[in-house]
Order: structure tokens, then sequence, then C-alpha cells
């Protein structure tokens, strides 16, 4: 299903989640991706967005650099990679997406937001539409 454009009903859940690298490595507009999120969660209803904070930066590159010789993903192009963004040869890219970052994406909803960094590790997204 295309993650920009849900084919379920608005409200039609309590709980959505989109975890890690979906917003960070689907390929899609992160903004068109939450409030397609939002849209077919309830009112009342949790969106629950991560990503693997900043201050996680050189664990997860050493996780790309060991997954892509067990051919788990295509092997890393040090030309275009650069701190919050791997790229790979095969044509896959991820990024980091910061608190700012979603506070930046999150500004127009209407919604509550709440966004915390835990552990250095990860950075949650919480939206609560209304």
């Amino acid at each position: 299903m295309d993650a920009v454009n849900l084919g379920f009903q608005d409200g039609a859940f309590d709980c959505t989640f989109c975890v890690q690298n979906g917003i960070s490595a689907f390929g899609v507009d992160k903004r068109s991706l939450i409030d397609d999120a939002v849209r077919v969660t309830k009112s009342g209803g949790t969106v629950l967005f991560s990503s693997y904070s900043d201050s996680f930066w050189e664990q997860r590159l050493t996780w790309f650099e060991l997954r892509s010789p067990e051919g788990l993903l295509g092997e890393i192009d040090y030309t275009q990679t650069t701190r919050g963004v791997i790229v790979c040869k095969d044509g896959f890219r991820t990024s980091t997406v910061t608190a700012a970052e979603f506070r930046a994406l999150t500004s127009h909803l209407d919604a509550g937001v709440d966004i915390t960094e835990v552990d250095q590790s990860s950075v949650f997204c919480v939206v609560k539409p209304r």
C-alpha cells in the first residue's frame, strides 16, 4: 500500500505506527506520510513515529557496515553518505529525522504533539489528533 495514500477510511484506527526506518527510508514526502497517518487515526487516538537520533549516528553506520557484506542491504556509497544520511549503491537511502524536523513536519496539524529523545538512540514523535 502507498504510505502517503493509505487505502483506509478517515479515522479507521485507534493507533497508527511508523517506526524507525519507516519515515526515514520509504522515499516519500515525510509531511504527506504524517498527514495520512493522522487522517486514518481517530480523534483522540495516537500516531507514533520514530527515527534514530542523530546522537546514534556512529552505531547506526556501523550496523549498516556490518550488514552490507552479509547481503542484507547494498554496498554503502560513501561518496553520498553523510552524517544522518546513509546511501547504498543499490539505491536504498535512509535518513535521520531530528526532533526539530518532527516539530516542523507536524506544526500545521490540529493535534497535540509530544517529541522525546530516548537514550540518545531514538526520537519519538507522538501525535494525538483532535
